[in-house]
């Protein structure tokens, strides 16, 4: 939001994050993002844009959220190693009763990861708070190889989806 110039709050809700296992990951992130904005709209103005979003990495089909321990980000690392897998980013954009949610989907490459490195990074404690285990803006930039779509969207907003959205809302960006 900084980068796009725009002046914002954050506000938090308790919202239920909780997607269905069998369900499909495009749309599981949509539909948190979606529970995220609604679940803030009562604390703000009656024309305040609300912006929510929620990001996922998922490999072969599966969701792979924030490590529970060290160990699970060892291993979550280890499945990403010299294989690819997608971020996917459900942002919601609201205001009122007026509301649009899409779903951003960036394909990531990691190299094969030594375990030495894997152990090192899970050390330094960057992943533990990070779906897939790993920061592409962090220590972990190390590890990819490469991306096809959004950088932003692997940092968890995508950024230029995002400005899109708000222009739809009316919301000027660099002054128009």
């Amino acid at each position: 939001m900084e980068r796009m110039g725009l002046e914002f709050t954050v506000r938090t809700a308790p919202t239920d994050e909780t997607m269905r296992p069998d369900g499909d990951p495009y749309d599981e992130v949509a539909d948190v993002s979606r529970r995220k904005a609604d679940a803030v709209q009562p604390l703000c103005a009656a024309d305040d844009v609300i912006v929510a979003a929620d990001t996922v990495v998922v490999l072969d089909g599966e969701i792979m959220g924030k490590p529970h321990d060290a160990e699970d980000a060892v291993r979550m690392l280890r499945r990403l190693s010299g294989r690819e897998h997608h971020v996917m980013t459900g942002v919601s954009v609201k205001c009122g009763d007026r509301s649009v949610t899409k779903t951003v989907v960036t394909a990531v490459r990691f190299r094969p990861l030594l375990e030495q490195e894997v152990r090192a990074y899970v050390a330094t404690g960057e992943p533990m708070d990070k779906a897939g285990a790993y920061g592409v803006q962090g220590l972990a930039a190390i590890f990819i190889e490469g991306l096809d779509g959004d950088f932003y969207n692997v940092m968890g907003l995508p950024v230029c989806t995002l400005a899109d959205m708000l222009r739809g809302y009316g919301v000027k960006l660099m002054g128009c």
